[in-house]
């Protein structure tokens, strides 16, 4: 059982900001067990309290789990003063609930993005430690052969000398444009790009596919998003388990 003041409650549920929100409050729009609320400040307990908001019940989730079919051309930050980013595809009531990208997309790269505000399942996903693989679809300028799937089992060593830890390399199709799934456990800047260009090859194409046991729906278009099913989310929990 959680108790919160009821307008930092609906703020965090993305109904504004706090100052918006005591505003709503002050208008009588808000009902607490079916008593109209007229103070900011009331306690409210979480998962007990019956609050009504412009004849809306509300739902109080702590955390929310947003997964997104990131476009290419669109950075993963929260800000950028002269980029468009994940942010930026997002509606206002998702932004106000303060949510960011776990882990990052290249500016060129598309696929799974999952934007969440909590912070210590992101660690999880993005710790080493916790071998949280993520699978990517790629399209590479030269020939990819079997040679080069035991280079990426054994790990690739960078441009900067460090030695990635191994990695899955899978052939889908070999030749001038050759079609592969990658998939690692960590995530330096740039890197599947980098294992590539150590080999003296070039990535053309990238789109992340999954993260641990979630997969993106096939069904959301590049920029579109939705909220992760409770099935999904549970996916998701048990790749940090």
């Amino acid at each position: 059982m959680a108790k919160m003041r009821i307008d930092k409650l609906l703020s965090n549920t993305g109904f504004g900001t706090r100052k918006e929100v005591k505003g709503f409050i002050k208008e009588g729009l808000v009902t607490v067990n079916g008593r109209t609320v007229n103070d900011p400040g009331l306690i409210i307990e979480t998962d007990k309290d019956d609050i009504i908001f412009n004849d809306e019940k509300i739902f109080y989730r702590k955390y929310i789990h947003i997964m997104m079919n990131k476009p290419r051309g669109v950075i993963s930050a929260t800000y950028d003063p002269s980029e468009k980013t994940v942010l930026d595809l997002l509606p206002d009531d998702i932004k106000a609930r303060k949510v960011f990208p776990a882990g990052r997309l290249d500016k060129d790269t598309e696929g799974l993005l999952l934007l969440t505000n909590d912070g210590i399942l992101a660690h999880k996903l993005l710790s080493p430690k916790k071998h949280v693989y993520k699978k990517y679809y790629a399209e590479i300028s030269g020939l990819v052969d079997q040679d080069d799937v035991l280079l990426f089992s054994n790990g690739i060593v960078l441009d900067d000398g460090y030695k990635t830890m191994p990695a899955d390399l899978e052939i889908i199709s070999s030749g001038s444009i050759s079609k592969v799934y990658v998939s690692i456990k960590e995530g330096k800047y740039h890197q599947i790009k980098r294992m590539f260009e150590s080999l003296g090859s070039k990535v053309i194409y990238l789109k992340r596919l999954s993260m641990g046991y979630l997969n993106l729906d096939e069904n959301l278009k590049e920029g579109e998003w939705r909220e992760l099913t409770d099935n999904e989310l549970k996916l998701l929990l048990s790749s940090v388990e």
